[in-house]
């Protein structure tokens, strides 16, 4: 296969040839037939089919916005030796070009590239294109290996404590020997470990797997944190600010989960995650951040507020002042109520029962978000 140099080259020889030899001139022709013997190499030079095997890892295959992703390269020459090889990768739309050294028959190379990760989402990486050039680069042959793998670039975060609200305060998260009298229900079953109380054991699923299985038990008292996103597409004209308001709806969501605290996460669409509470939820709740964009919809935030169950602490992220009215009128139906304002074009003030934060960056939050903490 010509590359766009090669047939500007044959576009070029054949008129120049025909030139000279109408007009006589020897030197315009044997121009022409050179650049046409090397089109014409190069073709030849690329027919062979290379023997290769080709492997494409990803490491992390989950990483934060900005965090360094990194493909790694194996490909392996079963044949005769080849050189010039090329690799070509896609992630999402952006490009990513690799040069592979000469490989000797039965060799192995390793090359590593980075992947970028300057924008939150799904990031299809592949399919592998590996294409063979002459040292001219007239002709090429590519052939593709594997299949497109995702790369999940999912919301940066920074770690905030869990607000206190509830009426019972349990800030160790939910265990079965914390929980008061009548609040421990059943959640999941999972191998005995030493320690475990025999009372918890399971003896139907024990007999059944041959293994000793107990009875997780979480504390239904706890409170939820609820986080609110503001997703419609006409409350962000700016996609950073929305970006900036993704991490934080993330870094909150996320700090009540690894506290052990249940977590109920909403846009005006609806339930995006509802979870019991324990480290295990953190990556359920960052995966479905990882996929969340503006849309058109009639739907706020707080619309989406009424149609969940009352209580526990309720952090909205929003962009304006718009909301604040709103959320004032469903304050009575949470203990605690926080609005997060990303970049707001203008000030504002409270409404009576809601603590507004003003988040310009990820460090601003996390400063403020501290304050708030003692503040009841």
């Amino acid at each position: 296969m010509l590359t766009p140099l090669g047939w500007g080259t044959v576009a070029v020889s054949a008129p120049l040839y025909a030139a000279g030899w109408w007009l006589g001139y020897p030197e315009p022709a044997t121009l022409a037939v050179a650049g046409l013997v090397a089109v014409a190499a190069a073709a030849v030079w690329t027919l062979p089919q290379p023997r290769l095997d080709v492997r494409r890892e990803i490491a992390p295959v989950r990483v934060e916005r900005g965090e360094p992703a990194v493909g790694v390269l194996h490909v392996t020459n079963r044949g005769r030796s080849a050189r010039g090889l090329s690799a070509h990768d896609a992630a999402g739309p952006e490009p990513v070009s690799v040069e592979v050294p000469r490989l000797r028959s039965g060799g192995t190379r390793s090359v590593t590239y980075r992947l970028p990760t300057g924008r939150r989402g799904e990031i299809p990486v592949g399919p592998l294109r590996l294409a063979r050039a002459d040292p001219l680069r007239l002709a090429r042959r590519v052939r593709e290996y594997g299949t497109s793998t995702v790369l999940l670039v999912r919301p940066r975060t920074v770690r905030l404590p869990p607000l206190p609200s509830g009426r019972a305060h349990h800030l160790e998260g939910p265990t079965s020997d914390r929980s008061p009298a009548g609040t421990a229900t059943f959640h999941a079953l999972r191998e005995y470990v030493v320690g475990d109380e025999l009372r918890h054991v399971h003896w139907k699923s024990s007999a059944r797997t041959g293994t000793l299985m107990v009875r997780q038990l979480v504390d239904a008292s706890l409170p939820t944190t609820t986080v609110v996103l503001e997703a419609r597409s006409g409350a962000w004209p700016e996609p950073d600010d929305f970006e900036l308001a993704v991490d934080a709806a993330a870094s909150v969501a996320v700090g009540a989960a690894a506290a052990n605290f249940p977590v109920r996460l909403l846009t005006g669409e609806g339930r995006l995650a509802d979870t019991r509470g324990g480290p295990d939820d953190v990556d359920v709740l960052l995966d479905r951040l990882t996929r969340v964009t503006t849309r058109d919809g009639p739907w706020s935030a707080v619309d989406a507020v009424r149609r969940v169950r009352a209580g526990g602490s309720l952090v909205v992220v929003t962009s304006g002042a718009a909301e604040l009215g709103r959320v004032a009128s469903i304050r009575s139906r949470f203990d605690r109520v926080v609005v997060l304002r990303v970049r707001p074009a203008e000030p504002a003030s409270a409404p009576p029962g809601v603590q507004l934060i003003d988040v310009a960056d990820l460090d601003g939050l996390a400063q403020a978000w501290r304050r708030l903490g003692n503040v009841r």
